[in-house]
This record gives C-alpha cells, sequence and structure tokens, in this order.
C-alpha cells in the first residue's frame, strides 16, 4: 500500500527527471533520511472515484540539484570533492549534447613550433665543413656532356672497372664504342640507342675541398624545358664545347644550342662558367693552340653579352673527356706543351665559396615529390637552415608540416645549410596534397603568393610572326621549379640600355629592355629578385624558344591580390 501512494503522489504532484541535472550523488555525512516526517499518514482506505484527494507536500526535507554548465563552477559546489564536480561536469556535457546543443569548447592548445634561420641553433659538428656546389653539363647535342660526367665519375671512383666494361661492350654491339662512358649517366634506354640525353641525369663525387652534385641536362632543342629544370638548380656551369671542325661552328651559330644555353644559365642564376673545350684529341684538331685560342675569341665576346664577366666568371680548360685527360690530373706537358693552365678538378676547387644566406628564413622550391612512410619532397635549398623536428609550411596551401627525416644527397642527417640538394620526409600533409612548384619555407615568413607581378626583362629574339611585344602578348613563364602559362598585361616603360633612362612605352621589339606588369592563370610562388634572387628570376619562352629572360621587381601587396 505505501508503494502505491508513493506511486499516486508522483502522479499528483507532476514529479519530473530534469535531464539537465547533474547526476546524484551520496552524501555520507547526511542525516538518514525518514519517509513521512511531519506529514500525516496517508489514509488506509481508498477513495471513491469521484472523491477528490488532497496530498500535501513533505517539507522534511529538501533536495536541491543546481545546474553547472561549466568546469569552473563545479569547484564552488559545497559537500562536493573535486571527482564529484569532474564527473557532474562531465554528465552536464553528455547531456547537452543529448539535447542538441553545443558544449562549451574548450581553450586551443597553441601549436609547439621550432623556427627556422637564426632561431635554429646548429652545431657545426654536424654539418660537412666542405662546401657543396651543382654543377651542371650545358651545351651542344653531341658535344660530350654525357661522357664528360661519366668520365668523372669513373676518375673518382664512382663507378668501378666491372661496370664500365659492362657498357662498353653495350655501346660496342651497337656499333657506338665512344658512347660507352656515356653510358654511366645515360641510363634510359631511350638514350642509349638514340645517343641523346633526355632527362636531367644526376650523380655525386667529392674532392678534398668541396663537394659536388653533377647535373647532366639534355643538349637537343626539343628538351630544352628538361635542360632549364636542371639549370635552376645549379651554382656553376660547364660549357661542353666541341673543338672538332664543324661542330663548334654548328653549335654556336644561329639556332645551335650553345647561345641559348649559356643565356639560360645566367638568367637561372648560373654565376660561374667553365668553358671545357673538349675533344682536343680529336685528330681533326690534336690539341692544337689555334683552335683553342679561335674558341676563346669567338666565344668570349658573346659570354660578355649574357652578363659573364671575362676576368672573374668564366674560365677556359682543354679536356678529352673520352679519354680522361685533364680532368683530374693537369694536362702533362708530353700530351701538350703550350697549356700551363689548371685541370678541371682543380679550377672547381678554386671558385671563390658561393653567397649564401643561412640567416634568413627557410626556402625550398619543391622539383619533385613521392610517398615513402610518409610524404617526401625533393629540392634545393636557397635560404636559410634546416633540421629534424623543425615546423615548416608548404606554399601556396598553408600547410603546416613538421621535419621528420632529412637527407642530404644519398647520407641521412640532423642538419643542412643553403645550397644543398634535399630530401625531406614531412609529417602534416598528404603526398597529394603537394606539386611539384609548391615551396617549403618559414612559418613566420611565409613566401609570397602572387597571380600578376611586375618584372624587368630583357627581350632576346621574338619570333618572326609576333615581332612586336606589347600587352596581350602570351608566353610559357619558367621560374625555378613552376612551368606555367602567363600574359603581359601592360608595358610600363622601357629602358634604354647605355643611359638606363626610363621611358613610356606601349610596344617593344627585340633587343629592347622593358618593365611590364605580368599575369599567370594560376598562383605561383615568387619572391623579389633582391631578397631571393633564385625565386626572383625567370625566362619567357615561346614555340620552343627564348624570346626573354627577366627578373621580379615588383609583387602586389595582400590587399590587391
Amino acid at each position: 500500500m505505501a508503494e502505491e501512494s508513493w506511486e499516486k503522489q508522483d502522479e499528483t504532484q507532476g514529479f519530473r527527471m530534469n535531464p539537465s541535472a547533474p547526476s546524484f550523488s551520496f552524501n555520507p555525512s547526511a542525516s538518514a533520511f525518514v519517509p513521512g516526517g511531519n506529514a500525516k499518514p496517508p489514509s488506509t482506505t481508498e477513495p471513491m472515484d469521484n472523491e477528490k484527494v488532497e496530498v500535501k507536500p513533505t517539507p522534511a526535507v529538501k533536495l536541491e540539484i543546481k545546474a553547472e554548465p561549466k568546469k569552473e563552477e563545479a569547484k564552488e559546489v559545497k559537500g562536493v570533492d573535486a571527482r564529484a564536480a569532474e564527473a557532474v561536469a562531465k554528465k552536464m556535457e553528455e547531456v547537452n549534447v543529448a539535447e542538441g546543443s553545443k558544449p562549451s569548447a574548450p581553450a586551443p592548445v597553441p601549436e609547439e613550433e621550432e623556427e627556422e634561420g637564426p632561431e635554429v641553433d646548429v652545431d657545426d659538428s654536424e654539418l660537412d665543413p666542405r662546401e657543396h656546389l651543382n654543377v651542371v653539363f650545358i651545351g651542344h647535342v653531341d658535344a660530350g656532356k654525357s661522357t664528360l660526367g661519366g668520365q668523372i665519375l669513373f676518375l673518382t671512383g664512382m663507378v668501378d672497372d666491372r661496370t664500365i666494361q659492362k657498357y662498353e661492350k653495350e655501346a660496342k654491339d651497337k656499333n657506338r664504342e665512344s658512347w660507352y662512358m656515356a653510358y654511366i649517366m645515360d641510363t634510359n634506354e631511350e638514350e642509349r640507342a638514340k645517343g641523346k640525353t633526355v632527362e636531367v641525369g644526376r650523380a655525386h663525387f667529392s674532392t678534398e675541398k668541396k663537394r659536388y652534385t653533377v647535373l647532366d641536362a639534355p643538349g637537343h632543342k626539343n628538351y630544352v624545358p628538361n635542360m632549364i629544370h636542371g639549370a635552376s638548380q645549379a651554382d656553376v656551369g660547364i660549357l661542353v664545347i666541341a673543338a672538332r671542325i664543324g661542330e663548334f661552328e654548328t653549335g654556336f651559330e644561329r639556332g645551335g644550342q650553345t647561345r641559348e644555353h649559356a643565356q639560360l644559365a645566367k638568367t637561372l642564376g648560373v654565376t660561374k662558367l667553365i668553358i671545357a673545350v673538349n675533344k682536343m684529341d680529336d685528330p681533326s684538331v690534336h690539341w692544337d693552340k689555334k683552335r683553342f685560342d679561335e674558341i676563346i675569341a669567338k666565344t668570349t665576346p658573346f659570354l660578355k653579352s649574357c652578363g659573364y664577366n671575362p676576368k672573374t666568371d668564366i674560365s677556359f680548360v682543354p679536356v678529352s673527356a673520352l679519354q680522361g685527360t685533364n680532368i683530374r690530373d693537369k694536362l702533362s706537358s708530353e700530351v701538350c706543351e703550350w697549356y700551363e693552365g689548371l685541370s678541371l678538378f682543380q679550377t672547381l676547387d678554386n671558385l671563390p665559396p658561393a653567397d649564401r644566406n643561412s640567416k634568413a628564413p627557410f626556402r625550398m622550391p619543391i622539383i619533385d615529390k613521392y610517398k615513402d612512410s610518409g610524404t617526401v619532397v625533393m629540392g634545393k635549398s636557397e635560404a636559410g637552415l634546416i633540421r629534424v623536428g623543425q615546423g615548416l609550411c608548404v606554399m601556396p596551401n598553408k600547410s603546416k608540416v613538421k621535419v621528420t627525416t632529412l637527407w642530404q644527397d644519398e647520407s641521412e642527417v640532423v642538419a643542412a645549410r643553403p645550397g644543398e640538394n634535399l630530401r625531406i620526409r614531412l609529417s602534416g600533409v598528404e603526398e597529394d596534397q603537394v606539386l611539384p612548384g609548391f615551396v617549403l619555407c618559414s612559418r613566420k615568413s611565409l613566401v609570397p603568393v602572387v597571380n600578376h607581378f611586375e618584372a624587368q626583362l630583357v627581350i632576346l629574339e621574338l619570333l618572326e610572326h609576333k615581332s612586336i611585344f606589347s600587352a596581350g602578348y602570351s608566353a610559357v613563364l619558367h621560374v625555378h621549379s613552376i612551368v606555367e602559362e602567363c600574359e603581359v598585361t601592360r608595358i610600363v616603360a622601357v629602358i634604354d640600355p647605355k643611359t638606363k633612362e626610363k621611358k613610356k612605352a606601349k610596344f617593344a621589339t627585340s633587343g629592347a629592355m622593358v618593365i611590364c606588369r605580368i599575369s599567370v592563370r594560376q598562383a605561383v610562388c615568387l619572391e623579389k629578385f633582391s631578397d631571393y634572387p633564385q625565386l626572383g628570376r625567370f625566362t619567357l619562352r615561346d614555340e620552343g624558344r627564348t624570346i626573354a629572360i627577366g627578373k621580379v621587381v615588383k609583387l602586389p601587396s595582400p590587399k590587391e591580390q
């Protein structure tokens, strides 16, 4: 009967569970609960259907349960210890979610990140004391670039005699006995069959003073974009010229790749150029001094017009790539009586140190990527230091990443200087979210992302059917590892080459120097040439020919984007 009375009391009082109330916790210090208290006992007789029953509330015990929406207020609840307060707050969040209300979001926890530049603490003992240089072999097709690269690797012990014998047999079977050294650099079957380099070959060698990465660029005009890709990573260029009668003239005259490669090399940041006069052992030359002097006399004025200083930036070295003469060891007087200069290795080792800013924010254009226990990106660091554990950003998509593993050439390292060829395993980004042309940079100093910019251009030679350079001119932009279609939107001024005076103009022709505004279809990562030269110099190509070289002089502000 008592249970029936409690049920009726619940129904008549309209008592309902409050879902927003916290869970009830037992208080062991409270007095025992006595049902009824001062209330009158309920009647033992059942009322009639039409009889109204009045049930008075029981004032003996008051239960007050206050909602506690925040975790901080739980500490103020009297009589409830810290564990009970946490249980109340947790229950409140569960009830709020059940009702569709959003719980209060916790305060964001700041990410721990390591910054590069001066804040990156790199011990010199962690780094190789020898300077690293990227050396690109450029020149006309069949000048002997791949053979020279293969001979260098053989002389430095990077290729053993057994491999050389294997390549020599393969070349003999194809009736190409003189190509066997080129097989060291040309690993593709298509390249070996045609005798033409297509992709940029890459290899490493070192001397006592410096470490080098060889970049064997293709010489054929159809593969100039690949040559640009290789030369954009280079610090030093070796322009290979064939001394054989007829070959030098073919490569250097109009239409040959010797001229275009030299122009592109200067534009792409190759500040030092070594002219390796190859095939001096050919029967038509036989180490003739007159032929060597003739090549110097014809090429020096042109190289000077490209921007090279003949006294400080250019060196001429006679070599025989096939025989390995004057490459590692100095040319003996028995072979050539008149040459008293340095060998090719000695010339490389005596080059002044490259100007690199290790205190600047980190910059590395991405040239390739792949997946290997994470996302691995490849490129040449242009500025700033980098180490394992460092926090960086991938632009233009602003993905925050962390360096988990770092490789320099083929060796795993903990830190690296600018100018190194790096492979970096990143966490925080997927492989399909990274593309060649993106830039890995500092989080505190992001590389600008623009869709138009102002540039200073030198127009080399326009196409016959497009001889006017004006607003609306379209071409292909090559800048660091980016290849993007672009359009000239405005000619700001034409610069007089003698007085450097700027004059307003609406168009320009071949040979002119102009300041113009260029727009690209998709936003690209660029820097001003004065801040980061390698990210601010570019070339314009049209229908397979280089028409202009230039540098970025002004970028739009974020408000102008």
